[in-house]
């Protein structure tokens, strides 16, 4: 599924804003099975529903996973990035118990650290292009 090209609105604003979420593994280690990669995928999607956001694409390796998420301006992005992280991590510990115990002597799984950058359909050098080339206005 491709991010929508359209603007949404609400309240005052139109807005597209699309995320690429990188998570990774405590200590990279490499856990992850494809089952639970599968529940991961559930498990971010209703999380970000309850968020007002969108689970646009999702896919991992064994120590890591990326999400492709699309939000509102109102989001606190960095609260969400911690209730996805503590959501998912206490399922997957919980459903996954066994596997992971002999990896983590702690309650851990997420990495403490996360990567999160900014999508949209056209390059910076573009946008920034458009930006320069408006008119002043008139004196």
């Amino acid at each position: 599924m491709q991010p929508k090209t359209t603007l949404k609105t609400r309240s005052h604003a139109a807005f597209r804003l699309n995320y690429h979420l990188i998570l990774v593994i405590k200590y990279r280690h490499k856990v992850i099975t494809i089952e639970m990669l599968e529940r991961m995928r559930d498990i971010f999607a209703d999380v970000l529903g309850k968020w007002g956001c969108d689970l646009v694409e999702f896919n991992g390796k064994d120590d890591h996973v990326h999400l492709l998420i699309d939000t509102h301006p109102a989001l606190d992005l960095s609260r969400l990035v911690g209730n996805l992280k503590t959501v998912s991590a206490r399922h997957i510990r919980k459903e996954f118990a066994e596997h992971l115990e002999p990896y983590f002597w702690k309650p851990y799984f997420w990495s403490r650290s996360y990567c999160v950058s900014t999508t949209g359909g056209a390059s910076l050098k573009t946008v920034k292009e458009y930006v320069l080339s408006q008119e002043k206005p008139a004196t």
